[in-house]
């Protein structure tokens, strides 16, 4: 069970409604009210960055690709190297 710093009960509930989504459409449908372009457009873009992370891909690469700055690739690196193993399980299971 997670006991990280981010555990509350506002989040419990918000991520328990995220995992009552049953597919892309209505993913779509609730983020799209829930969450603004450029918010929606940021975490995707971390994704991907982090992917690519994975890939060995360099800053260059990713920036040119992502529009990601540096800071936030470093930012997202970091995560995948000491945060809470998120991104890691993620991209376990899409490789399922």
């Amino acid at each position: 069970m997670y006991t990280g710093k981010l555990k509350d009960e506002l989040l419990d509930r918000l991520f328990e409604a995220i995992m009552l989504l049953e597919d892309l459409d209505e993913c779509y449908r609730f983020f799209e009210d829930i969450c603004t372009v450029a918010e929606l457009k940021t975490l995707a873009q971390r994704l991907e960055v982090a992917k690519m992370i994975q890939e060995n891909r360099t800053y260059g690469e990713i920036s040119n690709r992502t529009g990601a700055s540096t800071a936030t690739i470093s930012r997202v690196k970091r995560a995948l190297n000491y945060g809470a193993d998120g991104y890691k399980l993620v991209f376990d299971r899409l490789s399922e």
